[in-house]
């Protein structure tokens, strides 16, 4: 169960996390979870080079670990990183100091101050324990790219009917999310530049 855009009155009491960045100018984020992986996250990094734009990495410990020359592609292309778990560990199924020693073992791999919860799941103590070390990204709008039950052109529609200034787009550099990824992020990218946009890092 997701949805591509958490109403405003559900974000209320997770207000200081990170879901939108306006900006006076028309600005966007992309933002892409679950990698790096040999099979995906160049073929990411030749459109993002392509198009001029920037983006967010929200990378697992454990395939920077497996992966490390493909992570510092990541850098070597001006992209900013962050965390998402050492092994993609979902918080409301995982003891809490077995989570946060997760964290650790990411963070010592992808050192950042950028954190991205998997699945955006944290616990109230959790939030409280993370703020004092990381800025905690979630996102305004997802694009489903990981549901094999959508086709590829409604991933591409997620984006363009949520978009908005300060968006921060979520997309996965995974094999899961393989198919609808390379069909819509390089659409996607066209439709937001058609529209005035700009591509910021967070």
């Amino acid at each position: 169960m997701y949805t591509i855009r958490l109403p405003f009155f559900l974000r209320l009491p997770f207000k200081n996390l990170i879901w939108r960045l306006p900006k006076p100018n028309k600005t966007v984020y992309l933002t892409f979870d679950d990698g790096p992986i040999p099979e995906v996250t160049p073929w990411v990094l030749e459109v993002l080079a392509k198009e001029n734009v920037k983006a967010t990495f929200f990378c697992v410990g454990e395939n920077v670990q497996k992966h490390h020359d493909i992570y510092n592609m990541i850098l070597a292309g001006g992209h900013e990183v962050g965390h998402h778990t050492f092994n993609h560990l979902p918080a409301f199924k995982t003891d809490k100091n077995a989570y946060q020693e997760n964290v650790r073992s990411a963070n010592e791999l992808v050192k950042t101050d950028l954190f991205r919860p998997p699945h955006g799941q944290l616990r109230l103590s959790q939030i409280i324990k993370m703020r004092k070390k990381f800025r905690i990204i979630l996102w305004d709008v997802l694009s489903a790219d990981f549901d094999h039950k959508i086709t590829p052109d409604k991933c591409l529609k997620n984006i363009i009917s949520k978009a908005r200034n300060g968006s921060i787009i979520v997309f996965h550099d995974s094999l899961k999310a393989e198919k609808n990824l390379k069909y819509a992020l390089p659409r996607a990218i066209q439709y937001l530049k058609e529209q005035g946009y700009e591509f910021g890092v967070i």
